[in-house]
């Protein structure tokens, strides 16, 4: 792996600055509330100008302040955002380390590293491309910006479904920072900090913020005898920012690294009857057996460096140039089956879990032993990845102030994959590796024009010029013994325009309704994982699509209550769809004839009382696979009961089926309730709660992978003297301790994964300045 050198020179500066004052980025928005009794402006980003919210013509979200802090409490990772924003939806099957984002529906289902997404995560003006660079862990930050719908004009990368946008605070001259400290069940351990302000007279300032969240091993693996055997983690992140600026200049350089040493995704057996969705008797939260996998282990690590330089000439035109370098590597390993394969019989059952004494025939003509069910397949395996992305961007933007204002440049991205998947070592081959290239250049212009006191118009024009290629690095060794010939270097490309416009209408002063139409694309996919199990690639032309949305944005009730709803639809051409397990074992990418959908989601943040804020927001997506003729592969063994007739060649249809891990609803709600006492703090009471309704996790039918009414919620209780900035709580994440079904692996047998257990714990925090 590379070096760490970033996290290593944060922490080692850390401790000598640990008895400096420091504090958390607590609930900043609720402090200016509580002063003003009205509802702060928030300020959005998703013009590349800072704007207010209620003025931008897009369905947009965000979160920040205590509504983002809380949900990493306990140490979460990204995938914590989940459902926080209504229509926003992530899950993974790699542990910490490779998200899938959905947005209103759009995503991609494929666990692959290799894999690309219709959702971009930009993280301070920087795409991060890959699954392992979209994980980078939260901390520090100032915004998430959730902006929904495609994204054509103005963002690195072309997108089909939408943004999720994350902005770290950034140095200033004043000196502030903040320290924060958790711990709470099985050992977890959050440790957050950062240090900032001016260096001098020197136009210089600084900000160094880190973290170092850990957990221990809690769950026993029962085939080993093991306990505590895995589920913990340690992670290491750190961020230093070097700031200068004059009157007409801005630079600012910034460094990151993260080190992750943990467990992947915890695989469970049959825990699913024929049928039913249910968790059955085969569960054990705090137990598994696996007779591969060495623990399912998880290695991480990363780098990356951003120069953000902003140039403002007399006419008030600003020109920015933003140069960025990312990196990581490591692997992931994992008993897939999720249980035990035992050719020799030899392995008592354990009390309570069903068995297969003949599921499959031993290398000796014998009944094989497994459990807990039937396993058909003995499967372990190991995905490595290494990683890294060039990008630059240059944009011109002129002045705001008059009735039009502009903005245009260029973009280009450039990254390099190479995954090693260890499929065939037991039986003493070599790692298969292979290569993924990526080169992309665009040119963007975006316009808005104001037509008198209510009315204001916005287009913008992108295109996009979308290169990738893929080749094999080294086989297996099978394929030559098979006489498999191999596998030509693939170049696939394209080059397409997208455009958007969009209209503001004030109804009044605090009111505005906007429309929007706009078209994305998302370039063509080579999916080359199968070469590891000698198959061929597979390649999907570029997904084209066009959406409408009509929305209303108001702050009512004297800017009590902010009210945002957004209605829409789109329709996706050639969408790419995968292919995933099934009776074929297969990791496939398709293009399917159409995908569509129609659905609203609602944002309400209303401050009740002075001592009350209450937010509330819901969305419902309707989906829909439209292409006639299309069959999948279903589950790989007789275990699933698909609700489709299969057809000759065991295959289903999945037209008309829902766009895969797509809740049809979605709810989230926030309160905080604060008691003033004696004039300097308050003791306050904040929970948070999250609903996902029926969801499809497959392409295609069957019950055991369809979930329904889960949910989780969090709460925090405690005291803030905001005289002295400093606070106390406890804190719990799932109080209720729900079992929800996260993922699914079906071409063995009934295998699925879920989510954290509860954690409760107790925090402290610090901070001063301007925080």
């Amino acid at each position: 792996m590379k070096s760490f050198t970033a996290c290593h020179l944060f922490f080692g500066a850390l401790g000598a600055t640990t008895l400096l004052p420091a504090a958390t980025a607590l609930a900043q928005v609720e402090d200016d509330e509580r002063v003003s009794g009205v509802l702060e402006e928030v300020v959005v980003t998703a013009t590349r100008r800072e704007e207010s919210l209620q003025d931008v013509p897009i369905s947009i979200a965000t979160l920040k302040g205590e509504a983002l802090d809380s949900l990493f409490s306990a140490g979460e990772d990204v995938l914590a955002l989940s459902g926080r924003v209504p229509g926003l939806y992530l899950e993974s099957s790699n542990g910490r380390a490779a998200p899938r984002f959905y947005i209103r529906g759009l995503g991609n289902i494929d666990f692959d590293l290799g894999a690309s997404q219709p959702v971009s995560f930009i993280m301070d003006d920087v795409v991060l491309e890959n699954v392992v660079l979209k994980s980078f862990p939260m901390f520090d930050v100032d915004q998430v910006e959730v902006i929904r719908g495609p994204q054509g004009s103005l963002f690195g990368r072309n997108t089909t479904a939408g943004i999720v946008k994350v902005d770290t605070k950034r140095p200033t001259q004043e000196t502030e920072g903040y320290v924060s400290g958790s711990l709470g069940t099985f050992m977890t351990g959050d440790l957050e900090a950062a240090l900032g302000g001016g260096l001098g007279d020197s136009g210089f300032s600084f900000r160094a913020s880190g973290i170092y969240r850990t957990r221990d091993d809690w769950i026993d693996n029962g085939y080993t005898g093991e306990d505590d055997a895995m589920g913990g983690y340690t992670e290491k992140a750190a961020r230093l920012q070097l700031q200068w600026e004059s009157d007409s200049f801005r630079a600012l350089l910034m460094a990151q690294g993260r080190d992750l040493d943990g467990t992947a995704s915890i695989f469970r057996a049959n825990v699913f009857d024929t049928g039913s969705n249910d968790l059955n008797q085969n569960y054990d939260r705090d137990q598994v057996w696996y007779d591969g996998g060495d623990n399912n282990p998880q290695g991480y690590e990363g780098t990356g460096y951003t120069l953000n330089l902003d140039w403002t000439f007399g006419n008030g035109a600003t020109l920015t140039s933003i140069t960025s370098f990312q990196e990581a590597d490591g692997f992931s390993r994992g008993d897939i089956d999720g249980g035990v394969v035992d050719f020799t019989q030899s392995v008592p059952v354990p009390p309570g879990i069903t068995f297969d004494p003949a599921a499959i025939n031993g290398p000796t003509g014998l009944p094989t032993l497994t459990f807990p069910g039937s396993i058909y397949t003995d499967s372990v395996t190991q995905d490595a990845a290494d990683t890294d992305q060039f990008t630059q961007e240059l944009r011109l933007a002129s002045d705001t102030s008059g009735a039009f204002s502009w903005q245009t440049g260029a973009y280009w991205f450039d990254s390099d994959l190479t995954v090693t998947t260890d499929s065939f070592a037991s039986l003493g081959f070599q790692d298969t590796i292979v290569n993924y290239g990526n080169e992309a250049w665009a040119v963007f212009g975006q316009g808005e024009l104001d037509l008198g006191d209510r009315v204001s118009l916005i287009g913008g024009l992108r295109y996009t010029d979308d290169s990738k290629d893929y080749h094999v690095v080294q086989y297996s060794g099978l394929w030559e013994i098979l006489g498999i010939p191999a596998v030509a270097p693939l170049t696939v490309s394209d080059d397409q325009v997208s455009w958007d416009l969009a209209a503001n209408f004030s109804l009044t002063d605090d009111s505005v309704i906007f429309g929007r139409v706009a078209s994305g694309f998302r370039g063509p996919t080579i999916q080359g994982r199968d070469v590891a199990f000698l198959e061929f690639p597979t390649i999907a032309d570029s997904e084209t699509v066009l959406s409408f949305e009509l929305g209303y944005k108001a702050d009512l009730l004297d800017d009590r209550l902010r009210l945002n709803a957004a209605v829409f639809t789109y329709e996706v051409d050639d969408i790419q769809l995968s292919i995933i397990g099934g009776a074929s074992n297969s990791n496939q990418v398709i293009n399917a004839d159409k995908g569509k959908a129609t659905g609203f989601e609602m944002d309400l943040t209303w401050l009740a009382t002075d001592n009350l804020l209450l937010t509330f927001g819901m969305a419902y997506n309707d989906t829909e696979i439209d292409s006639p003729g299309l069959t999948v592969a279903p589950c790989g063994s007789t275990l699933c009961e698909a609700y489709q007739d299969r057809d000759a060649n065991g295959q289903v249809s999945i037209d008309g089926n829902p766009l895969p891990r797509t809740p049809e609803t979605n709810y989230s709600l926030t309160a905080r309730w604060s008691l003033p006492m004696g004039g300097s703090g308050e003791f306050f009471v904040f929970t948070d709660w999250v609903y996902y309704g029926e969801t499809l996790m497959s392409l295609y039918y069957t019950p055991e992978f369809v979930t329904d009414d889960q949910f989780e919620g969090g709460l925090k209780v405690g005291y803030l003297n905001f005289e002295n900035n400093w606070e106390v709580a406890l804190f719990g994440r799932n109080i209720t301790d729900e079992d929800n079904v996260k993922g699914f692996v079906d071409f063995s047998n009934l295998t699925g994964f879920v989510n954290e257990p509860a954690v409760w714990g107790v925090e402290a925090s610090y901070r001063f300045g301007g925080n």
